[in-house]
Parts: structure tokens; C-alpha cells; sequence
């Protein structure tokens, strides 16, 4: 069950709360109240792009860029002449051809 982040308009309190996700807000643990706020604080961890970081926290530099993109390039290339055909990839993705 995933974790949620709660604000309570009526205290100002913050807390947590494990339920499911269509299951209604938990009242509030410092006042009773019912209806807090759910919050956003933090993105998923799920990336869609590459499969793996090049760096760490986002702290990549130049250099493990670089070395990440001519790692999945061919896999994409690959990718994407499977789907659409070479001709087709080479005319709108010339970059995927400059190694």
C-alpha cells in the first residue's frame, strides 16, 4: 500500500498515512478532524527513459552524460528502426546516426 502525506486545514498538522489508493483520507491523528488535505512531495522514483542513472541524485557530469547516451543510443536506434523503419528514422532522428 502506498504512503501518503497529509496537511489537516483545521490544526495545521502534518502526518503520514499507509491505505490504498481509492480508499477515502484518514482523519486527522492531532485533532480528529475528517477531510485533510493530501500532499505532493515528491515525484515517483520510476524513470522512462534510460534504464539506469548515469549519476548520482542528479549530479551527473558531462563526461558519465556522455558516456550513458552512446550507451543507450543503439539501443534506441535499434528501438525505433524496429517500429518505423530505417529510412524513416534516419530522415527525423539523424542524431541517433552520428556516433
Amino acid at each position: 500500500m502506498p504512503l501518503y502525506d497529509y496537511h489537516c486545514p483545521a490544526c495545521g498538522a502534518r502526518f503520514e498515512a499507509r491505505h490504498g489508493f481509492d480508499d477515502p483520507a484518514p482523519a486527522c491523528p492531532a485533532c480528529g478532524a475528517a477531510g485533510p488535505q493530501r500532499q505532493i512531495t515528491r515525484a515517483p522514483a520510476q524513470l522512462n527513459g534510460m534504464t539506469a542513472s548515469a549519476g548520482r541524485g542528479g549530479t551527473a557530469t558531462k563526461e558519465q552524460l556522455r558516456n550513458k547516451w552512446s550507451e543507450e543510443t543503439p539501443k534506441l536506434r535499434d528501438k525505433l528502426v524496429g517500429k518505423l523503419g530505417e529510412d524513416t528514422v534516419r530522415r527525423n532522428a539523424p542524431s541517433l546516426f552520428n556516433e
